[in-house]
């Protein structure tokens, strides 16, 4: 026989504010060294519910380089200005504001290129995952299986743009209006 349950479970907990404490390590932000060859800015807002920047959320990316091979090299925590590892971490600013020193992803096995992305949050009872797909082909974000399952306005979520000076930009919005697309993991 089970003994019946005397106690509620515990309610989960938030990822934040107090997050950051222990998460910081130079350079977090700059996967390449800026202004090396092939370095790109790859930037954004993160936004609330309510369309408030979020002034102290952290996001994660990770990705590919130019030719489309996975990093594996060792060095994610202690950066030395020469090793391409792929990933990286920023901080938002006061004004919701993220932004990295990286490489444009190039795309795996002939898909379309993209940053894996995490966010952490105040609010939030568990990190988000998402992607955040390169503009540069065509007619590999057409065939990508995940972005060709979604509606248009869903696959807008996931495509960064091109700035004038090209660089890359992406705003993440948690919930409301252009909500960003998130993924089950």
């Amino acid at each position: 026989m089970i003994p019946a349950k005397t106690h509620r479970a515990t309610p989960g907990q938030t990822v934040g504010p107090f997050f950051a404490y222990g998460l910081e390590f130079p350079k977090q932000h700059e996967v390449v060294f800026p202004h090396s060859p092939g370095a790109i800015v790859l930037s954004g807002t993160v936004y609330d519910g309510a369309g408030a920047p979020i002034p102290d959320a952290l996001v994660e990316i990770f990705g590919a380089d130019a030719d489309g091979s996975v990093p594996r090299a060792r060095g994610a925590f202690r950066r030395d200005d020469h090793t391409f590892t792929g990933f990286g971490r920023a901080f938002t600013d006061d004004e919701g504001r993220y932004s990295f020193w990286t490489r444009e992803p190039g795309g795996i096995r002939g898909r379309a290129g993209f940053f894996a992305a995490i966010v952490f949050a105040r609010g939030l009872p568990d990190k988000l995952h998402t992607r955040i797909y390169s503009p540069a082909d065509d007619d590999a974000l057409a065939a990508d299986p995940l972005l060709s399952a979604l509606t248009s306005q869903e696959r807008a979520s996931l495509v960064a743009t091109r700035t004038p000076d090209g660089y890359l930009s992406h705003d993440i919005r948690l919930q409301g209006e252009n909500e960003t697309v998130f993924l089950a993991f």
